[in-house]
């Protein structure tokens, strides 16, 4: 094979960035026992940080951005995958430092590689993507960790963004009673057809004020936010409960004291999608195509791009515009 084809390319030499579409060869693409022609991609708050100067994200330039992709494979050196499997390969180096899916092909190493589950198709994947994937992957901890439907209220911070919308959508397909939190009045029909019991503001969580300890209000928590909401968060967590942290939008420092563990037994949970175990990554695609499948997915989809589309995109998830998942149609 020796077409080319289209990527979104970006490259850095001391004070010159660029981010343009340009024409690739499969020569051009890094080593990798699968190659796949990528049907869809999405959109990561990473990804945008990725394509600009001072995103601190890039471990190498050049890069093709993009740290979802699904497609079916062309070719392949390794015995899993065969030329027709259909196939998602997210998170690890994809997009970072490793050329990503913003790109009509990809090459990945095979044991960066998830065979497509039974249930799913290309776009519904994509549509999950690794925001999908860590709400659902928040939620299994929480209830490896105790979580019940019957002891109370589960708490959603930034419930407008990518993994908030998927953890208030899972969680009440579970049968959770689920408070969700957002800053965006303008959001809140959305919110509440995604099945959230009841809308807080950000203020609700976090009134500005940070307490050792605060009223009992939930259960449990998915909070990809962190900083002093989380700390807000972890001080009114009832006895027991559980946190599930997997973002930093509200910053990287967290302002908290012991008392929440040491007093109230509260819990909480590193959330990390990049270097999850395969076995671990396995068994939460799987139960995102089943039990943990929405009948409504595609209505989390803002909009569907295409690549040459995306420069303009990119900066909105940045400015905090965006609202579920932008998916890039390859």
């Amino acid at each position: 094979m020796t077409q080319q084809f289209d990527a979104l390319f970006v490259n850095k030499q001391e004070d010159d960035f660029s981010l343009t579409i340009q024409q690739l060869s499969l020569s051009d693409l890094p080593e990798g026992e699968v190659l796949i022609r990528v049907h869809y991609s999405g959109v990561n708050y990473k990804d945008s940080l990725a394509t600009i100067p001072n995103g601190n994200i890039v471990g190498r330039y050049p890069i093709v951005p993009g740290i979802d992709l699904a497609g079916v494979v062309v070719s392949s050196r390794d015995s899993r995958f065969k030329e027709g499997d259909e196939v998602i390969a997210t998170s690890y180096e994809i997009g970072v430092s490793h050329f990503g899916g913003y790109s009509e092909f990809a090459r990945i190493p095979a044991e960066w590689v998830v065979p497509l589950p039974e249930g799913l198709t290309l776009k519904e994947a994509m549509v999950i993507g690794t925001a999908g994937f860590t709400a659902a992957l928040s939620i299994m901890r929480l209830e490896e960790n105790g979580l019940k439907q019957e002891d109370g209220n589960v708490l959603v911070t930034g419930a407008t963004g990518g993994v908030g919308s998927f953890a208030v959508s899972i969680l009440s397909k579970l049968g959770y009673s689920v408070e969700a939190s957002t800053g965006k009045k303008s959001e809140h029909a959305y919110i509440k057809e995604l099945g959230a019991t009841k809308i807080l503001s950000r203020e609700d969580v976090y009134d500005g004020t940070l307490r050792p300890l605060g009223k009992q209000k939930w259960i449990g928590a998915v909070d990809p936010v962190g900083g002093e909401t989380l700390a807000s968060v972890l001080s009114q967590v009832k006895y027991g409960g559980s946190v599930a942290v997997s973002g930093l939008t509200g910053g990287t420092n967290l302002p908290s004291t012991v008392f929440p563990f040491i007093l109230r037994g509260v819990s909480l949970l590193g959330i990390d999608s990049v270097n999850c175990p395969m076995d671990t990554r396995l068994k939460v695609w799987k139960r995102l195509a089943t039990d943990f499948k929405l009948d409504h997915v595609e209505q989390l989809i803002q909009q569907e791009i295409s690549l040459q589309e995306l420069p303009d995109v990119l900066p909105t998830l940045l400015k905090g515009q965006a609202r579920g998942r932008t998916i890039v149609k390859l």
